[in-house]
């Protein structure tokens, strides 16, 4: 609770917590290097600080916050679906952008674990500790208010993949509050993310 031009203020720590703590996890993985590669700085900043602060800060089972597998079935049938819905986008993208292949080819070396480290993290962050800790305040408004800071996050990767990253965003985050878990839009991602690197280097 706070005061301002006389306004009384009420505000969720829980809430609040979360929005400095993000964005200030987002500043830092985008300013500094952590560790020898900056996968693992993601898995640090994204998965393992957002747990930290779930279970010694606010007291909570990381459950709350996707950490389960939720509703398996319908993720299982949702991963499917979007795995083979985005493979022909992918592959089409990978093959007739140049800055798409110009981008992509260096992160050829380590797959498919590099992308899983990167995205491991980074799925959480924005698929469970975000949305659901916005969605006991906000509700569904919760998908689009992640989708945002996803979206800026991807400033600086090619222009048409951070233009679809709003509604791709929102697409993860209904698929994460719909099954109750950020497993489903992870596995989602982490193809999506293989295989443009694959398509992008000229491997298929």
């Amino acid at each position: 609770m706070t005061y301002l031009l006389g306004e009384k203020l009420h505000f969720d720590w829980k809430v609040v917590t979360i929005t400095i703590a993000s964005t200030l996890l987002l500043m830092v993985d985008y300013y500094h290097k952590l560790t020898t590669h900056k996968y693992w700085d993601r898995v640090i900043l994204y998965l393992i600080v957002p747990l930290i602060i779930i279970i010694l800060i606010f007291r909570e089972n990381p459950r709350q916050y996707g950490f389960t597998f939720g509703d398996w079935k319908i993720g299982l049938l949702l991963t499917a679906i979007g795995i083979l819905l985005m493979a022909p986008i992918i592959y089409y993208l990978g093959h007739g952008n140049p800055s798409m292949q110009d981008y992509y080819k260096p992160y050829v070396a380590g797959l498919p674990w590099t992308t899983f480290l990167d995205l491991i993290g980074w799925e959480f962050f924005f698929r469970g500790w975000i949305l659901f800790g916005y969605a006991r305040k906000f509700g569904p408004e919760a998908l689009w208010l992640q989708a945002v800071p996803f979206a800026l996050a991807h400033i600086g990767k090619p222009e048409v993949e951070t233009l679809s990253t709003i509604f791709g965003g929102f697409a993860f985050g209904w698929v994460a509050y719909r099954t109750k878990s950020f497993v489903w839009p992870f596995l989602i991602h982490w193809f999506i993310a293989t295989f443009i690197i694959i398509v992008s280097a000229g491997l298929i």
